[in-house]
């Protein structure tokens, strides 16, 4: 699985190992422009992951919300971005509920790096595996079809 921490200026991207059972920070894409820039670059990333050996069974999308559960002012921006990724996407495309993420990604990032601009670059990614792992624990799977469920928690 992918897990993607959609941005203004970058995409983080994280795989799950074959099992599903662990989340790992892959890499984070420079991203600019609309929704439309961001979903055709993790479209590409989708379709070299899935020529791969392992292949790729699912993209889980971090939803940005505020900690009351209330839409964020990205929430739009991701949901537009899902949407041209369902379209391009040749697997399922999972949300998941990305409160507190990138903060949670910030302090395992400083436990191991103490320098914030070293620990910047590592961000997004690190907060993509988060969200990944977060889908993970939950036990939740694609073929549930119960993806969109989290996020209205």
């Amino acid at each position: 699985m992918l897990g993607v921490d959609v941005g203004t200026r970058r995409v983080g991207l994280a795989l799950s190992d074959p099992s599903a059972t662990l989340a790992t920070p892959l890499r984070a894409l420079e991203v600019s422009g609309p929704p439309e820039n961001s979903a055709a670059a993790v479209a590409r990333e989708i379709a070299a992951l899935m020529a791969e050996g392992d292949g790729l069974h699912a993209v889980v999308v971090g939803v940005p919300r505020f900690l009351d559960g209330q839409p964020h002012r990205q929430t739009e921006t991701v949901l537009r971005f899902v949407a041209l990724l369902r379209s391009k996407a040749a697997v399922p495309v999972e949300l998941q509920d990305e409160r507190l993420s990138s903060w949670e990604a910030e302090s395992r990032l400083a436990v191991r790096e103490k320098d914030w601009r070293r620990r910047k670059v590592r961000l997004d990614a690190a907060a993509a595996a988060v969200i990944l792992q977060d889908y993970l624990d939950s036990g939740r799977t694609p073929e549930t079809g119960d993806g969109d469920r989290k996020t209205e928690d």
